[in-house]
């Protein structure tokens, strides 16, 4: 059991925890081209518009994102593992 939890804590750490930085630093992108779209393009509607769906999905993205990393948490206090962080080796 002991190698199942050390095997888990790898990949949570060297794989899950990467990819969930990436996809919120994609979202948080997202989220600041939609504000930037808004308001540097105020007299254009469709712009405005543009600007609006792509506030709207960075901010899904980001629950998303950090419901998931609660979740992972969840799961592993679940099974006794240690919360999300680096291994020291």
């Amino acid at each position: 059991m002991e190698v199942l939890n050390q095997f888990l804590e790898k990949v949570v750490v060297q794989i899950i925890n990467p990819v969930i930085l990436l996809l919120a630093a994609v979202a948080f992108v997202l989220f600041v081209w939609g504000v930037f779209e808004f308001v540097a393009h105020a007299g254009d509607e469709t712009k405005r518009t543009e600007g609006k769906k792509a506030i709207m999905w960075g901010l899904v993205g980001l629950v998303i994102i950090f419901g998931a990393y609660g979740i992972i948490n969840i799961a592993l206090g679940t099974f006794s593992l240690p919360p999300i962080q680096k291994i020291s080796q």
